[in-house]
């Protein structure tokens, strides 16, 4: 039962490191979770006519086990340009009420 419950543990634990690469890679990763740097490959086996391949942002140090970052350079600058959205409306939002609270004085 001992060793059953060290097992169960362990597995465990590996699900919650997945859960949380899963939920790390939003915008452009800048380090990987095992420590390394990130950096932007281009894949040259997905070579179209026209398309110079798929590009990704990817440790350094990326192996296939789920532990590492390998995430479409797409879906990076996606997030990362709704993430500079927010937070220019967000000081849009400061600016209007500046503005409503000096023209109030």
């Amino acid at each position: 039962m001992d060793e059953e419950q060290r097992d169960m543990k362990a597995h465990k634990a590996y699900y919650n490191m997945l859960h949380f690469v899963s939920e790390a890679q939003h915008g452009i990763p800048k380090l990987c979770l095992s420590g390394s740097i990130t950096k932007e490959i281009v894949d040259e086996e997905d070579t179209y006519d026209y398309l110079p391949g798929k590009r990704y942002f990817i440790c350094k140090d990326h192996e296939n086990d789920g532990l590492h970052f390998r995430q479409p350079w797409v879906m990076g600058m996606q997030e990362e340009v709704v993430n500079l959205k927010v937070r220019v409306n967000g000081h849009e939002k400061l600016l209007r009420e500046c503005k409503t609270l000096k023209d109030s004085m």
